[in-house]
């Protein structure tokens, strides 16, 4: 993908079945212990992932639903949205939708409060997914509110809402101190080791400058 600050210029189609053969090439040589899926494109990969996932039996699978770029370019076809839902979210362990994602996956309006985001993080739920982490940083709210959605319950997570244009690779408009990116992979990092998903969830807002337009989260804050 050629990708800046300003929007996505050009995504280079990879070969389906090149995007099955990376995964033969690691699932039949080492143990897996958690799988992040991010950008799929299409509907002929979404299925090549997952077969792959269904023939070797993956566990604590991370689908982080990238499907569209800060700036509004579309990273998912329509085409393949409905692949997804059907063959893929029943695979998965976590969903991490924010809001826009979360209503193009129900193919619904966007939720304009917790109430609506709560309703379609347990439709969502429905569809067949181990958990659903909605991210709230759509809302318009002072705080940012993420919403963690299991088969035994939901918990709400949230911080004040920080005001910046430095939210490129967040998944949100105005961000706490965690998101898109950060959050799909940290939550494979902190969520799916022998840790609860309430305390991976905790662990990637603990975790959590160029260019001129959506500037990249800053990592590296605590020390410069």
């Amino acid at each position: 993908m050629a990708q800046n600050t300003r929007g996505v210029q050009s995504v280079y189609r990879i070969e389906p079945d090149f995007v099955g053969a990376q995964l033969d090439s690691v699932f039949s040589d080492v143990r897996i212990d958690t799988t992040k899926i991010g950008m799929l494109a299409e509907t002929d990969i979404v299925e090549a992932v997952a077969e792959r996932l269904q023939r070797y039996q993956v566990q604590n699978v991370v689908l982080d639903t990238v499907m569209l770029a800060k700036s509004g370019d579309p990273l998912l076809s329509a085409s393949a949205v409905e692949t997804l839902r059907k063959k893929l979210l029943p695979q998965v362990a976590l969903i991490t939708p924010n809001l826009p994602e979360a209503a193009a996956l129900l193919d619904a309006p966007h939720a304009q409060n917790e109430r609506e985001m709560k309703e379609q993080g347990n439709a969502l739920l429905a569809m067949g997914c181990g958990a659903v982490l909605m991210k709230g940083g759509h809302l318009d709210d002072e705080e940012s509110p993420d919403w963690l959605f299991t088969r035994d319950g939901e918990l709400r997570f949230t911080a004040p809402r920080v005001h910046t244009k430095n939210t490129h690779g967040t998944g949100a408009r105005s961000l706490p101190r965690w998101r898109r990116c950060v959050h799909g992979t940290t939550a494979g990092r902190y969520g799916t080791r022998g840790q609860n998903m309430a305390l991976g969830r905790a662990g990637k807002s603990r975790y959590s400058g160029s260019g001129s337009r959506y500037w990249p989260v800053h990592h590296f804050h605590a020390w410069w």
